[in-house]
């Protein structure tokens, strides 16, 4: 699918969640796109011409020819609506907002576990100590609600892909790829979603060292 007025821009280490989800979904729909990169560290977020183009100053943003959009599940959701032909959520209404549910929490709960288990560890190697007792409490939450959500079908949340499960998987690789222990089932479901090409893809992109 041609489109070369997207444009995609994601932190220069590769590292951020949200930019994965949003690059996965673009791969998953077979969209052409330029990627760009935003060093956070040098604030290059904060000023000049990324600042005026993205709303909330952060990555990721999609331009789409004259269009600029920032939070990733705000673009993935725009990305379903105008490239429908390769749906990246459940087809059906209810199952569709149980994914955006997911989406939503896994960005606004669970805070202890992203501040102790950067994904410095996913992409980087890097190893962390142990866990806090709050963000002990949020690997107990994170592994109660997992388990509920995969009752049914371990292989993904919704008896089918979704751009959900890389979500999900990518907070449990947190704890998994720094030796905390999980779940055996959500390790094999995390290593499944983590095994998809098109994460791949993103996995293996050439970082900066640190």
């Amino acid at each position: 699918m041609n489109n070369p007025s997207l444009r995609l821009y994601v932190d220069t280490q590769f590292t951020s969640p949200y930019a994965l989800s949003c690059f996965v979904a673009l791969r998953e729909k077979g969209i052409e796109f330029e990627m760009d990169t935003v060093n956070l560290d040098k604030q290059e977020n904060q000023s000049g011409d990324y600042a005026r183009l993205s709303l909330t100053q952060r990555v990721p943003t999609l331009v789409h020819g004259d269009f600029a959009l920032s939070e990733s599940s705000a673009i993935t959701e725009y990305l379903e609506e105008v490239f429908p032909q390769t749906p990246v959520y459940p087809r059906h209404p209810q199952m569709r907002a149980k994914a955006r549910q997911v989406q939503a929490w896994l960005r606004s709960d669970l805070l202890p576990i992203r501040q102790e288990r950067s994904t410095l560890v996913v992409f980087y190697g890097l190893k962390y100590g142990p866990l806090s007792a709050s963000a002990e409490a949020a690997r107990q939450k994170l592994v109660e609600v997992a388990q509920r959500l995969l009752t049914d079908s371990p292989d993904y949340l919704f008896g089918e892909w979704s751009i959900a499960d890389v979500d999900l998987a990518l907070m449990l690789n947190r704890l998994i790829l720094n030796g905390d222990t999980l779940p055996a089932r959500l390790e094999d479901y995390a290593q499944r979603q983590w095994q998809r090409p098109t994460v791949q893809e993103w996995i293996k992109l050439q970082r900066p060292p640190l």
